[in-house]
């Protein structure tokens, strides 16, 4: 007799907080669950890697085919959405990348997921699935302005599809979870304690099944009053909103994470590309220093320096590209990067010796990467000047 497969869940940010208590609550519920998050979760938390299986994804770099591979398999029945990000700052104090990676993260990255299972989510079958909204989402939060737009955008979308469900004749919702703040995350500079999040993701998980729409925590207890107050005088509720975060020690100037990688990226390929996709995954904003030539290096330059920066600048990958001075720590003296990244082959060379030492009371780390094979800008370089000369050659 063939055995039946377990049920499979996907949880999308559950290495923290509120989603890795709701990674545990599926697992105490003989799940199999897929823990896709852009790191990894505290294995002293989670139990020895044998129900459940980490993959390491960045919704701000949406990848498309590993979800539409979720959806596909039909053993998967819970999509729980707990990814998400934001910070107490005033709106002028947010750089354009960080706007941008509000929404990616927030609100494109969920309603494209959505999307992508909307076939199992609109069928008669049973699915159960949730996202992470925030009370930020429901009434006017300035110093939050950004994170609670993006937040509003997914209270709505959620509204507006389970509606479009109910018509459509099934059963199966989407869960709107729209917390206020919670003990025992990571969110706004907490850390992880399961015991304090344990109560509320089991909370949640049954109403995911319960196939309910809304769930605000602590709502009679605080909540009901809050949104009371916001929809008799929203101005008022505003007002006292922006003194209360002024006050409250939650004010954050500056958290944005900074990293910096120098290069000429000449005869760009896809070993430059590999790059900067491995440094964003490291840093929330990144700029690439372009060296005008390759003398540094002693080497010459095929593309000239202004089209070696519109090609960085159309990567995705990059959020400001500058003219790289001669060293690195001079770049730090004007972007106070957190971050610099660069080829293990420099590991241990005396110019990286000196860096180390240089950003030793900085507070700045650097990630070496080990390289990789493949198509390197001196084969290509090798190859031009091999067929160049051999023409020439041939010429004579």
């Amino acid at each position: 007799m063939k055995q039946s497969q377990p049920r499979r869940g996907v949880v999308i940010g559950g290495s923290s907080g509120i989603g890795l208590a709701i990674v545990q609550q599926l697992l105490s519920r003989g799940y199999y669950v897929y823990v896709v998050s852009r790191n990894g979760p505290d294995r002293a938390i989670l139990p020895e890697q044998k129900n459940w299986e980490f993959i390491q994804s960045d919704l701000r770099d949406y990848d498309e085919q590993l979800f539409e591979r979720f959806s596909a398999d039909d053993n998967i029945d819970v999509l729980m959405i707990t990814a998400g990000f934001g910070r107490v700052a005033r709106f002028d104090d947010l750089s354009q990348s960080e706007i941008k990676n509000l929404f990616l993260v927030n609100t494109i990255a969920p309603v494209r997921i959505i999307r992508q299972f909307s076939k199992r989510i609109i069928s008669p079958t049973p699915f159960y699935c949730g996202i992470m909204g925030s009370i930020a989402g429901l009434v006017s939060s300035p110093l939050f302005a950004v994170y609670a737009a993006s937040k509003a955008a997914i209270c709505r979308f959620v509204e507006s599809v389970n509606i479009e469900l109910q018509e459509n004749g099934t059963d199966n919702r989407i869960l709107n979870i729209s917390p206020g703040f919670m003990k025992g995350t990571r969110f706004n500079g907490g850390r992880n304690e399961m015991p304090l999040v344990a109560g509320l993701a089991n909370e949640i998980v049954e109403r995911m099944f319960r196939s309910e729409t809304l769930y605000i925590p602590e709502y009679d207890e605080v909540y009901a009053d809050v949104l009371t107050r916001y929809q008799k005088d929203g101005h008022a509720f505003g007002t006292q909103s922006y003194q209360h975060k002024l006050t409250s020690g939650r004010f954050q100037k500056n958290r944005e994470d900074i990293g910096y990688l120098s290069g000429t990226f000449d005869l760009f390929h896809v070993g430059h590309l590999n790059l900067l996709r491995r440094a964003k995954r490291h840093c929330d904003r990144l700029i690439v220093g372009v060296h005008p030539s390759g003398a540094w290096k002693g080497k010459e330059t095929f593309i000239p320096f202004e089209e070696r920066v519109s090609i960085l600048a159309a990567c995705k990958y990059v959020d400001e590209v500058v003219t790289a001075p001669d060293e690195d720590s001079d770049a730090w003296e004007k972007y106070h990067y957190q971050k610099l990244f660069v080829g293990s082959d420099y590991q241990e060379t005396e110019r990286f010796k000196r860096y180390e030492k240089y950003f030793r009371d900085k507070e700045v780390k650097i990630i070496y990467f080990s390289y990789t094979k493949g198509t390197s800008s001196t084969q290509i370089r090798n190859a031009l000047l091999k067929k160049q000369f051999g023409d020439m050659s041939r010429e004579k």
